[in-house]
């Protein structure tokens, strides 16, 4: 180096140089321009970000206009004894809302010591944790630690609904967060955002809000948590699914040793309480209750129905559309209270359910439903109507069906099936199976003084679905048999005075109106000649039911079913395919579309109630989120059937039938059953509707395919067995059914229904004086004008002539139809059970022409109510096969259903 004064002298004048001095300015300019640009950008790029900032905040919500409250809450379905049944919930929905003084103190500082220690502290963001966050995202070069603290979350959850956001929209998102929460905590107080935030948060198992997550995972309130619990739900909401307590144990574990660690640093809980806590087995109390949300899990037949009803009834008082009353049922908080009697249910469904009742043999329909994608991308829907049309039709197999005994058969027939209609580049997408087992059964009960249903059965076996088929209700309608004949019948006729329980009825061979062929027959093709009102409803004889039925007419008839409140009848004006409800058969239960079984159970129940008819109540009352009554359905909507006295006669007719008719099987001890049988022809369809002093009920047993005879099955004795174990447990008194005034009881003879005379005492089978029940304004006065004493020829069997040697003198009783029809193909016993103890009154024209001379003398007939002789001509006439009744503008619809058969 040199140092000397020369190298000086060389430097300074190098520095002096024009050249060097250029150098340096350009370097000093270079210099000052980058850092002009520096500052420029680093301006720019500030005030660029300020500017977005101050944009994204400014298209932040209004802190005026939201709402950081949770959106959704759990409906609670209650039993008549006010015992939670059913929870309804949407997907997000089940939560239910706590206020903050109902929550531990233990259960808020776990949160708040996992979540966002300095809650109580800032301000609405967390200064430290956003530095925290910041160095974390620098060395990670990401934004998994997010420094959100419970505000932030709360504006999160109920405000933003931050779900897969891109990086762009998760910081615009962050940055709007921050700004509401300060803003919100000057609205708002920190008690105010922790109880919103804690009946927010989303706790795994479908389970949202602590009070959601308690019931749920230990079967308690909130309120009765003690601080392991209070750890183990506060230890979930980082990741409901990962931290599950049920699925993932030991992950929730370890985050509730963090969480109480915490708790123990930030002074929330001292050692020894901590210590406490972890010692507690607190896993091994999990119970993991079945949420009961939509389409999770199933709910019953009976809260099936129920939100049928409710649905309607939104729609109705508040206008609302299906999906808002759908809403309002899955995520409104409602309260609803039903009237179902949770311990009648479980009877009903365990005798249902009893194997022991039903036939050895195992049989099951097929349930099936498919689509296929065609090659062309297309697709075709498939379900078991098509199935079956398939094989009936395209296959020619007119004895197939869809109900099976073998799994291994009926999984055959689905994959014939499904490979012909998937053809060769066919796929077959959506399949749905199910078997469901046969013969099938529905069942409802209810309280006949208040119209409150207590019990509602829609099937037996295994229900897999939600709002599925409810055989019980209107879902479900089959033709009723003689369970008609009481309500369309017998109980009009009563109530107009056309008849009475005395009233005499020639069950003898009769015809529709309108047709010399479609002959009304019993149930056994045998006719049992006269009987009366009272014995035709207790044996179930159906010749004396269509001729009452013709005898009021078959609109009357109809009106009083419409009035029984039976929701499916078909009139003449709504006729379908040219069938309607307004023709005799009716009286047999040969309908359009047949009844559903609760309105068989209202009707029975009206006729149980003393005429009046009660709508059926499933709910009486329905609390909105907040606790106010929305909809009040306590009070019955009414109306008046029959009379009292009518009611009381039918009932009285009714309980014959039980003890010595048809429905034995359904006599129980301890309460004097009522009811009447049904059967239709085939054997297809069985019902029994009847009532106690209590409780009316009506069970139909048959196969969803109409398709089999259930000649195996008790009906009766299911209907009674239940019924009996509903008595024991209710434990009620035995009941009576009280007489009202103007109910009079008369001896009358049972072959007329009048007043007996003295011919009535010699009848060959004994006396026919009977006592019988009447309403005062319709009994007797008139006394029995049918037996009669006949003097006959003991060679022709004529009426005797002045000349025959041999004779006999015979009390019998005058038909209007003859006793005997002569012919027939054999199918049908024509001859009526009384035949030998009766006579026509065209037979009392035939005078006996074997020993009369050509004056014809005249045989005396003693008429039995007045004890004057008629004069009987020998005259011959030709003598009548057969009974024909009915009215000319029967003619038109007396076919269009088959009468039904019972027995």
């Amino acid at each position: 180096m040199n140092y000397g004064g020369r190298g000086i002298r060389d430097k300074k004048k190098l520095l002096n140089s024009s050249s060097k001095k250029l150098e340096n300015k350009l370097g000093v300019f270079g210099i000052k321009l980058v850092l002009i640009v520096a500052i420029a950008l680093v301006v720019g790029v500030s005030c660029l970000a300020f500017g977005s900032i101050q944009g994204i905040i400014e298209s932040a919500p209004d802190i005026k206009s939201i709402d950081v409250s949770p959106d959704g809450f759990a409906t609670k379905v209650y039993d008549n004894n006010g015992t939670e049944i059913q929870t309804l919930a949407y997907s997000g929905a089940n939560r239910t809302y706590v206020t903050l003084d109902q929550i531990p103190e233990e259960l808020q500082h776990a949160f708040v010591a996992i979540e966002d220690e300095r809650f109580y502290e800032h301000n609405g963001i967390d200064v430290k944790g956003i530095v925290r966050a910041g160095a974390i995202a620098v060395s990670n070069g990401g934004l998994s630690q997010g420094a959100s603290t419970i505000t932030q979350q709360l504006l999160k959850n109920n405000v933003f609904n931050a779900y897969n956001e891109t990086t762009v929209e998760k910081v615009k998102r962050k940055i709007q967060e921050q700004y509401l929460a300060v803003k919100l905590e000057t609205v708002m107080s920190k008690n105010d955002i922790l109880e919103n935030y804690l009946n927010t948060i989303n706790l795994g198992n479908g389970y949202y809000g602590v009070q959601a997550a308690a019931q749920g995972y230990f079967n308690k309130d909130v309120s009765e948590l003690n601080l392991s619990e209070c750890a183990v739900i506060a230890s979930i909401t980082k990741n409901p699914t990962g931290l599950n307590p049920i699925t993932n144990p030991d992950k929730n574990r370890s985050r509730e040793l963090q969480v109480l660690s915490n708790m123990l640093e930030q002074g929330y809980i001292t050692q020894a309480t901590y210590d406490e806590a972890i010692a507690d087995d607190v896993y091994a109390r999990l119970e993991g209750l079945d949420v009961a949300t939509d389409g999770s899990s199933t709910y019953s037949y009976f809260v099936d129905e129920v939100i049928e009803q409710l649905t309607t009834d939104l729609m109705e008082q508040y206008g609302y559309t299906e999906k808002q009353a759908t809403n309002m049922i899955y995520g409104g908080g409602l309260q609803i209270y039903t009237t179902q009697d949770s311990k009648m249910q479980e009877i009903a469904d365990d005798t249902i359910n009893d194997l022991s009742n039903w036939p050895r043999s195992t049989q099951f329909s097929i349930n099936l439903s498919f689509a296929v994608k065609s090659g062309d991308g297309t697709y075709h829907y498939y379900n078991h109507n098509t199935m079956q049309t398939w094989f009936n039709q395209t296959r020619g197999d007119s004895s197939f069906s869809l109900t099976q005994s073998s799994e291994d058969r009926a999984n055959e027939l689905i994959k014939e099936y499904e490979d012909a209609m998937k053809g060769n580049d066919g796929t077959i997408t959506n399949e749905s199976i199910e078997f469901v087992v046969q013969p099938q059964v529905s069942f409802s009960l209810m309280e006949q003084s208040t119209g409150y249903v207590k019990v509602l059965v829609g099937g037996r076996g295994e229900k897999t679905g939600n709002r599925t088929l409810n055989r019980a209700t209107d879902d479900v309608t089959r033709q009723p048999g003689s369970s008609i004949k009481p309500l369309v019948a017998y109980g009009p006729a009563l109530d107009t005075g056309a008849i009475t329980l005395a009233t005499a009825i020639d069950d003898a061979p009769y015809y529709y109106s309108g047709s010399e062929s479609k002959l009304v027959t019993n149930y056994d093709k045998s006719y049992r000649g006269i009987m009366t009102v009272r014995e035709a409803i207790t044996i179930s004889e159906n010749v004396p039911a269509v001729k009452v039925l013709t005898a009021i007419t078959p609109q009357v008839g109809f009106n009083y079913l419409k009035s029984f409140g039976l929701s499916t009848l078909v009139s003449p004006s709504d006729a379908i395919n040219g069938s309607h409800d307004v023709v005799q058969s009716l009286a047999l239960g040969g309908m359009t579309k047949g009844v559903c079984n609760i309105d068989m159970t209202a009707a029975y129940a009206a006729i149980a109630n003393g005429g009046t008819y009660t709508k059926p109540i499933y709910y009486t009352q329905v609390l909105d989120n907040e606790g106010n009554v929305i909809i009040d359905n306590s009070t019955p909507q009414t109306h008046r059937v029959l009379k009292e006295t009518t009611s009381w006669l039918l009932t009285s007719a009714l309980r014959s039938v039980v003890t010595n008719g048809t429905a034995t099987a359904a006599n129980i001890s301890g309460q004097p059953a009522c009811g009447k049988t049904g059967t239709t022809q085939n054997d297809t369809d069985k019902w029994f509707c009847g009532f106690t002093p209590y409780y009316s009920a009506s069970i139909w047993v048959g196969y969803d395919d109409n398709s089999t005879t259930v000649n195996s099955v008790n009906h009766t004795r299911i209907w009674g067995k239940i019924m009996e174990s509903i008595n024991d447990y209710t434990n009620d008194p035995t009941g009576t059914y009280k007489e009202p005034e103007g109910i009079t009881q008369v001896e009358v003879c049972n072959k007329s229904g009048k007043l007996p005379s003295d011919l009535c005492a010699l009848d060959e089978r004994g006396s026919t004086h009977i006592t019988e029940y009447f309403s005062t304004d319709n009994v007797p006065k008139d006394t029995c004008d049918v037996h009669v004493r006949v003097t006959l020829c003991n060679e022709s069997g004529l009426v005797a002539a002045s000349g025959c040697p041999s004779t006999t003198s015979r009390i019998l009783t005058v038909k209007d139809s003859a006793t005997t029809t002569l012919g027939g193909d054999g199918a049908v016993n024509y001859t009526t059970a009384d035949a030998q103890y009766s006579i026509s009154r065209d037979q009392l024209t035939k005078i006996c022409n074997l020993h009369s001379n050509s004056a014809a003398p005249t045989q005396k007939a003693t008429d039995s109510s007045t004890g004057a002789t008629s004069e009987a001509s020998s005259k011959p006439s030709k003598q009548s096969n057969t009974s024909k009744s009915g009215s000319k503008q029967e003619q038109t619809t007396a076919n269009n259903h088959v009468g039904d058969d019972d027995n």
